[in-house]
């Protein structure tokens, strides 16, 4: 992720670094799943060593949901910032509920996510924290 990508974790990562408002769209019901990259990385690196057997889709992700308010307060909390929230209108296309069915990485690759949401946003942060245009937050509060 790059810290101007326009997805919902960098933003969030991005704005609670710089002290401004977190900008959730629509109500922050709809949910999300979290993936952190070591685990994607392992689920990639075991599909592509299986023999193949097939076509078949698998999906490597988290099924874990969280409302985008949940991840909003997440971050506000680990970056050590008041949480602050400007709400905006909901794209039409935006779907309520994203989270992948992992069954079938499971019982081919035995595959599944380790690192919980909270310590993969605190190294994520970390992350960004080192990113060009991030004013100067204590490293304490992270």
């Amino acid at each position: 992720m790059q810290p101007g990508d326009g997805r919902v974790t960098p933003n969030f990562c991005m704005a609670a670094l710089r002290g401004e408002p977190l900008v959730v769209y629509g109500d922050g019901r709809q949910t999300r799943s979290f993936c952190y990259i070591t685990d994607l990385i392992e689920g990639v690196v075991r599909l592509a060593k299986r023999e193949a057997r097939g076509a078949a889709v698998v999906n490597i992700g988290n099924p874990k949901e969280f409302t985008i308010v949940d991840l909003a307060q997440m971050i506000s909390q680990i970056a050590g910032v008041p949480l602050k929230v400007v709400n905006a209108d909901l794209p039409p296309d935006d779907p309520a509920r994203r989270r992948p069915a992992i069954g079938l990485a499971r019982s081919l690759l035995g595959w599944e996510p380790k690192v919980a949401l909270r310590d993969g946003l605190a190294l994520t942060l970390e992350y960004f924290r080192a990113a060009p245009g991030v004013s100067e937050v204590p490293a304490s509060r992270i």
